[in-house]
């Protein structure tokens, strides 16, 4: 189960929601709506898990809810 902190805006650039998660470097998708860019981003997370482990990378484990200012 992936429980990584996922942060969801829209960009008015790309006209699409952006969801990013900070603890998985250039992990991040977008969305026509806000349901739609986190169902992605989930189906990115995976491949990300399983690319890093394809690469023998270490993957952190999620820290939780990050602190953003």
């Amino acid at each position: 189960m992936l429980r990584y902190e996922i942060v969801i805006y829209w960009s008015h650039e790309d006209q699409a929601f952006i969801a990013e998660v900070p603890e998985l470097p250039g992990c991040a998708a977008d969305g026509a709506t806000y349901q739609e860019a986190l169902e992605n981003v989930e189906i990115i997370m995976q491949e990300w898990m399983e690319t890093a482990q394809d690469l023998g990378r270490s993957i952190l484990e999620p820290k939780g809810r990050l602190l953003l200012a």
